[in-house]
């Protein structure tokens, strides 16, 4: 009874996909969080009889054959990458990436990780890092008694003192771009690291070689739509109803087989 197992598979299926949509909800209101999309695959076929095989003497060859499906396997969880809203917060350190690209920032380890959350802080030496502490690289630093700060979109950072009516220039930031950004490995703490797949890191300036500008006192809003996640989840839902009936389905066929006299 192969039905047992496809539509076990079918429920693992929809199972991974229900996962994957309770994770975009999870993170529907995350600085830059990009939604993600379970997909799948059928998996190989038994070869009952084989297309274009002959069926008699004289040459007669099957148009179809029988080829048998054994059901499903998921075959990638990918990142949508659109850009989501830009909210304005007014935060001298808050900066949106308004295109493509990532920060680039070093964690305790020596790794190098790269995010879109623009939620920047600083440190009590003045040095600009993420959320979690994180510098962000190049390391930029705030002097303790600079009254204000800019940010251009082109990644220059001035800061403002009392006693001067001049900007300092005190660093510029780079965007780091992919030829494969969907190729990331997500790290959580809205990183990503390097991989393989997604090639090298390109750095460059901000607004150059098709990477983001910088646009400061706004944050990117997750890109999750939640209006389809819902309906994607009922989607999910029923899948999985159904292939439960057909389990059900087949138990039933199967005690009647075992209940022939």
């Amino acid at each position: 009874m192969r039905a047992l197992k496809i539509a076990a598979t079918g429920m693992l299926a929809q199972q991974m996909r229900v996962e994957t949509i309770s994770n975009n909800l999870a993170n529907m209101s995350t600085t830059g969080y990009n939604a993600r999309r379970a997909e799948f695959a059928d998996l190989h076929y038994q070869q009952m009889t084989r297309p274009g095989s002959i069926n008699a003497s004289d040459g007669t060859v099957l148009p179809t054959g029988v080829q048998l499906g054994l059901g499903v396997r998921p075959s990638a969880v990918t990142v949508n990458l659109s850009q989501g809203s830009l909210a304005a917060t007014g935060g001298d350190l808050d900066v949106a990436l308004d295109g493509n690209g990532f920060l680039e920032v070093t964690l305790p380890s020596g790794q190098t990780a790269y995010t879109r959350d623009g939620a920047l802080k600083r440190t009590a030496e003045g040095v600009i890092v993420t959320s979690d502490g994180y510098p962000v690289s190049p390391e930029i630093v705030i002097p303790n008694d600079a009254r204000s700060v800019s940010i251009n979109a082109d990644g220059e950072v001035y800061v403002y003192f009392a006693d001067a009516t001049a900007a300092q220039l005190v660093g510029q930031f780079d965007i780091a771009g992919f030829a494969n950004a969907k190729g990331l490995e997500a790290l959580g703490s809205n990183l990503f690291g390097e991989t393989e797949a997604s090639g090298p890191p390109l750095l460059s300036t901000p607004g150059e070689d098709g990477l983001a500008t910088l646009r400061q006192g706004f944050l990117e809003d997750s890109s999750v739509d939640a209006v389809r996640e819902i309906t994607d989840l009922i989607a999910a839902q029923r899948g999985y109803e159904m292939n439960s009936k057909v389990i059900s389905a087949a138990d039933q066929m199967m005690g009647a087989m075992a209940q022939v006299r």
